[in-house]
């Protein structure tokens, strides 16, 4: 035989009640505000994160890019010292030579 309430009360109910209020007192105006810190070693580690996804989503060839030095190359007039000598530049500091 089960019990469900003694003299109309429900044991459990005050109890539940009971912690309703306790936790409740703990947190008051007088309470320091909540704050965060987030170390220099995560924001390091969520710009990785958001640089790794910029460059998931950014295609490997540029095909406008390639079209137009496709049609720079046709040109015979365009290929001369000066433009191979630029290139040749900017290809040595890009490797960091």
């Amino acid at each position: 035989m089960m019990v469900n309430n003694i003299n109309g009360i429900n044991p459990l109910n005050s109890v539940q009640n009971t912690r309703r209020v306790n936790d409740t007192e703990k947190f008051t105006s007088t309470s320091a505000p909540d704050s965060i810190s987030v170390s220099d070693e995560a924001k390091e580690a969520a710009r990785a994160y958001f640089l790794s996804q910029v460059a998931e989503e950014t295609p490997d060839v540029r095909a406008d890019v390639v079209a137009a030095v496709k049609e720079k190359i046709k040109d015979p007039n365009y290929l001369n010292s000066a433009v191979i000598g630029s290139t040749a530049d900017r290809l040595l500091d890009a490797w960091g030579f």
